[in-house]
């Protein structure tokens, strides 16, 4: 009697019989993550023009809210809202530069709450496996957060764009991964019946 597992145990059926798919989308996601790393600048501009676009049509929907609100007070607070989003989504598209500063000041921002998150994790899980490296990872977000900031306003040109592409590609070959353990696992009638 054999005890080795065959290698589809564990492995979803939908996994093996979808890998292409994910391989191929994993694939896209990757090569736009290290494009959008070879082109920080224009990666960074790009999402702050269309963070812009989404704040104007986050104003028209509170527009249309405004006239569909129950009383007058919450027309009044639906139309602060569209005035808000309008202003912004507007200040964004007129001059995406320096949306991508104020972005950069958000990123600045989101790595000192989430490292000291993290460290506090950390401390608080000493007695569990592998506490160390919610330290590690908090520590590393705060050191980032730090370099970005004494780099303000140069740190603008590059931080978001290049960030985004990392985030990209690391999500891009975590896909490229699972995909093909999905390959390693499907069984050859698997394999055969779905197409490309």
């Amino acid at each position: 009697m054999s005890t080795d597992t065959p290698p589809s145990m564990g492995v979803p059926t939908e996994l093996r019989q979808n890998w292409r798919s994910l391989l191929i989308g994993g694939t896209i996601i990757a090569i736009l993550g290290v494009l959008a790393m070879l082109t920080p600048f224009a990666t960074g501009v790009a999402l702050s023009i269309l963070l812009g676009a989404l704040f104007v049509v986050g104003a028209l929907v509170h527009v249309a809210h405004a006239f569909s609100a129950q009383g007058w007070t919450g027309a009044v607070w639906e139309g602060i809202l569209a005035l808000v989003y309008g202003l912004a989504g507007i200040a964004l598209l007129a001059n995406p530069v320096v949306g991508l500063a104020t972005l950069t000041v958000l990123l600045i921002a989101y790595f000192v709450a989430s490292g000291a998150v993290e460290i506090v994790m950390g401390l608080r899980l000493r007695d569990q496996p592998r506490w160390l490296w919610l330290l590690v990872s908090g520590s590393l977000s705060l050191v980032l957060a730090v370099l970005l900031w004494l780099g303000f306003p140069s740190t603008a040109a590059w931080a978001v764009g290049f960030l985004v592409g990392l985030n990209l590609l690391s999500t891009g070959l975590t896909m490229i991964g699972v995909a093909l353990t999905g390959r390693k696992a499907a069984t050859p009638s698997e394999t055969d019946t779905v197409g490309v």
